[in-house]
């Protein structure tokens, strides 16, 4: 029996597509996990619900799990397929976010760690504003990541960009603000500074948004756009439309 060359070379690229589409869902149903918990652990905060922060926190778990998986799995395609051009773009990309998103998960622990510390001390101190308003540009940067890896959306990947520049800016004049809150009632120092750390972690988180932004931007464009100005990203954006 004569083996058919085409029809094997055809069956290993379906196989080998099908692992591609794999490691992509499985990064979007990570993502998925990740976007719930630092939704979750936002509203623990603001409202006082340690039943919320702890059941968040429990995610990081399988958060964890999920990097492992999906690690392995791209680092046996690799080593199975020897990839090239843009399917290994693709793998390096996957293998990037799952970092970027696991670290995500461990800043939104910690932002539940402190919404339990601030119940316990029974109080609702100076900042909250500030978590609200720094939180919710935070939702949407992680919503829009995850959305622009389903579609290959470049353009609204520096858009996540371009957001994390007005977080940045945010939490620096929130600090100011704080930090002169303490300076004039040193009482406040301890729930205060569990507010600065809050803020500390979404600001965190938005970093590793803009990271995965950049990631996606370079599966599609193949240029690496990690340590490029906001004006460097969008011309590198507008060359693939």
């Amino acid at each position: 029996m004569e083996l058919n060359n085409d029809n094997y070379s055809a069956h290993i690229s379906q196989q080998f597509n099908e692992e591609l589409e794999l490691i992509r869902t499985q990064l979007l149903t990570m993502g998925g996990m990740v976007e719930r918990q630092v939704h979750d652990c936002i509203d623990a905060l603001l409202n006082g619900d340690v039943e919320l922060a702890e059941s968040s926190q429990k995610v990081d778990k399988q958060t964890n799990e999920m990097e492992l998986l999906i690690d392995e799995q791209c680092t046996t395609i690799i080593a199975r397929r020897q990839p090239a051009a843009s399917d290994l773009r693709l793998i390096i990309a996957v293998s990037k976010a799952t970092t970027n998103l696991e670290r995500m998960g461990d800043e939104a622990s910690r932002i539940c760690r402190h919404a339990i510390d601030l119940v316990e001390e029974g109080e609702s101190p100076r900042g909250y504003q500030e978590v609200r308003h720094i939180g919710n540009l935070i939702r949407e940067m992680v919503k829009d990541v995850l959305t622009a890896f389903a579609r290959n959306d470049t353009e609204l990947a520096y858009r996540v960009a371009k957001m994390d520049k007005s977080v940045d800016q945010e939490y620096s004049s929130a600090m100011r603000s704080l930090a002169t809150y303490m300076m004039e009632d040193p009482r406040s120092i301890s729930s205060v500074m569990n507010v600065i750390w809050v803020l500390r972690s979404l600001e965190r988180i938005g970093d590793h948004a803009r990271a995965m932004a950049a990631h996606l931007i370079y599966l599609v464009s193949g240029t690496d756009v990690r340590h490029s100005s906001l004006k460097q990203i969008k011309k590198t954006v507008a060359e693939e439309e």
